[in-house]
C-alpha cells in the first residue's frame, strides 16, 4: 500500500500539527464565506500558493462546500503539474497521503473507475512526489472534513484534460451512493521579470494589467465554464499555470449539470503582502476562488 509523505510542509504550510491547525484557522477567519452560494457545489477551484498568500482563498472554497453540502465523502483533485507533462493524467489510485493532520486514505473505488473509464487518465503514483498543488490543499480537507477521501490526478495542461473531466463527472454519477466534489488547483498570472512575463512593463501598472486584464480573463472564462478556451487561452496568455486542472474542473462541473461559477475571491501576492507585512514587489502571483 502506497503513503506520500509531505514535501513541502514546513515551506508552503506549516510543518506540525499544532501550527496547521492554528494557521488553518486563522485562514478560515481571514476569508470569511458570505454572498449567495450555490444550492449544492460539485466543484471549485483554489489556488495552491503558500498559505501565507493564498491559504485564505483555498479554506473560503472548503468553507463555501461546507456550507452548502454539509459533508464530502470524496474529493477529487486535479492538481497543476510543474515538473511532468505526459500523454495522460497521473491518478494516486491506492493507498494514503500524510501531512502533519496524520493520514487521509485514497478512494481507491473511485480512483478505479477513473482509470478504467478515461483514456486520459492512468495510475501513475510517481508523478506525485515532489508536485505541492495538491498537497497544500489536504490540510484544509483534513481539518474541515474529517472522514473524507481524495483521488489526485496530476493534469497536464493538454487536450485530454477536457475530457478527462467529463469522464470523471461520469463515475461520479455512477457513485451516487458517494458525495463528490472536484477541486482544480491552480494559481492565475505570474507577472514580473522573476517569471519571464512583464508585457506591460515593471511596476505597479504591470501588476494591476496582470490582475484586472488577464487574471480577469482566464475568471471570466472559468465562471463562464468554457473548458476549452480557459485551456487555450491560458498557454497563449500565461493566465494560469494550471490550466489543464482547471479545464477537468470546469467540464467536470458542467457534466454535473452546473452552468455558472461563482467568483468568491480575486487577489494576488503583491495585494497580499502589503495588507500583511506593508511591503510591495516588482513582481505578482494571482489567486482566485471559485465554486460551482
Amino acid at each position: 500500500m502506497a503513503a506520500r509523505k509531505p514535501i513541502v510542509a514546513g515551506q508552503f504550510y506549516p510543518g506540525t500539527e499544532k501550527q496547521c491547525r492554528i494557521e488553518i484557522a486563522e485562514c478560515i477567519a481571514d476569508g470569511p464565506v458570505t454572498g449567495k452560494l450555490p444550492e449544492k457545489i460539485v466543484a471549485g477551484i483554489v489556488p495552491h500558493a503558500g498559505w501565507t498568500f493564498s491559504g485564505n482563498l483555498a479554506a473560503m472554497v472548503f468553507g463555501a462546500i461546507e456550507k452548502a453540502n454539509k459533508s464530502v465523502d470524496t474529493f477529487v483533485i486535479f492538481g497543476a503539474t510543474h515538473s511532468h507533462f505526459g500523454s495522460a493524467a497521473a491518478v494516486y489510485d491506492k493507498g494514503s497521503w500524510f501531512t502533519p493532520l496524520g493520514e487521509i486514505k485514497i478512494d481507491e473505488e473511485l480512483a478505479e473507475a477513473i482509470v478504467k473509464k478515461s483514456k486520459g487518465a492512468q495510475s501513475n503514483p510517481d508523478v506525485h512526489k515532489y508536485e505541492h498543488s495538491i498537497e497544500v490543499q489536504i490540510p484544509f480537507i483534513q481539518y474541515i472534513f474529517k472522514n473524507a477521501k481524495i483521488v489526485p490526478i496530476m493534469t497536464s495542461p493538454a487536450e485530454y484534460a477536457v475530457q478527462l473531466g467529463t469522464d470523471v463527472a461520469e463515475c461520479i454519477k455512477s457513485a451516487s451512493d458517494k458525495k463528490i466534489v472536484c477541486i482544480g488547483s491552480t494559481d492565475l498570472t505570474h507577472y514580473g521579470p522573476r517569471y519571464g512575463f512583464n508585457p506591460q512593463g515593471d511596476g505597479e501598472s504591470g501588476i494591476e494589467w496582470a490582475k484586472n486584464v488577464n487574471d480577469r480573463a482566464f475568471i471570466n472564462l472559468a465562471i463562464e465554464m468554457r473548458a476549452e478556451r480557459v485551456l487555450n487561452e491560458s498557454m497563449q496568455s500565461q493566465n494560469a499555470c494550471g490550466p489543464g486542472a482547471a479545464a477537468a474542473t470546469i467540464a467536470a462541473a458542467k457534466a454535473l449539470g452546473k452552468t455558472k461559477g461563482v467568483l468568491l475571491a480575486h487577489t494576488h501576492s503583491n495585494e497580499v503582502m502589503e495588507r500583511k507585512f506593508s511591503q510591495t514587489s516588482s513582481e505578482s502571483v494571482g489567486y482566485a476562488a471559485i465554486v460551482y
